[in-house]
């Protein structure tokens, strides 16, 4: 493993995680280099870093981000050609040399393995639910399945002290759901009218917000007025 160039790190990573995008890159479904290194999310120590590298020291526990470009402010990024793991190689090896702009640090009281499923799915949730709402405590959102964003909604939602309705297809799953703090739980593939269901359980009132990881189905209909 090469050393760190003047503003790059390496780190010693101790945990990965794998998003739907990261399928999507293996499959070839999102095209990238022949030889990519796979996997976009990753959570290790620096172990070393180059001379022009600050708010860094090795021993600090670092996580990757998706978008290194987007610091903050509203969505500047259209491609993935910085994105580890799709435009440069990712994390899914013992030791991951990069620029410094790429991590940020593992939140506190966060394993390894925690922290390593914080950036895509985690993040996601966070900005649909604070950034792009913005949920209120007493509103209700609905979250799909059971997938790294809806589960980071449902516990992000329920922190906040909204009421969270989620589905699933899997009774063990739903029952997983309910222990997360889901306050309704529905089995689409047991109840096709599973839309008109959770309109019902909100009095008729409707959801405040909808999570959508499908894309494909009409959710106006349980939104509120």
């Amino acid at each position: 493993m090469r050393a760190p160039g003047a503003n790059e790190m390496r780190v010693r990573m101790k945990a990965s995680c794998i998003n739907y995008h990261d399928y999507g890159v293996a499959s070839g479904a999102a095209p990238t280099e022949d030889g990519r290194i796979l996997l976009t999310d990753g959570a290790g120590i620096v172990e070393s870093i180059g001379s022009e590298v600050t708010g860094f020291l090795p021993g600090d526990a670092v996580l990757t981000c998706i978008f290194p470009q987007w610091r903050s402010g509203p969505p500047q990024v259209s491609d993935f050609s910085q994105t580890p793991g799709d435009g440069v190689d990712g994390v899914a090896c013992d030791a991951f040399t990069a620029q410094a702009a790429l991590f940020t640090r593992v939140p506190r009281g966060y394993s390894m393995a925690e922290a390593a499923t914080v950036t895509t799915a985690g993040v996601t949730a966070w900005r649909a639910l604070l950034v792009n709402g913005p949920l209120k405590a007493g509103e209700t959102v609905l979250v799909q399945g059971s997938g790294g964003v809806s589960l980071y909604a449902l516990q992000i939602a329920k922190a906040l002290g909204a009421r969270v309705i989620a589905t699933s297809s899997s009774p063990d799953k739903l029952a997983r759901l309910r222990a997360l703090g889901a306050d309704h739980v529905i089995n689409y593939r047991d109840e096709p009218e599973w839309g008109r269901l959770a309109h019902e359980w909100t009095g008729g009132k409707g959801v405040d917000h909808v999570v959508d990881v499908g894309g494909r189905l009409p959710f106006r209909s349980l939104l509120k007025p």
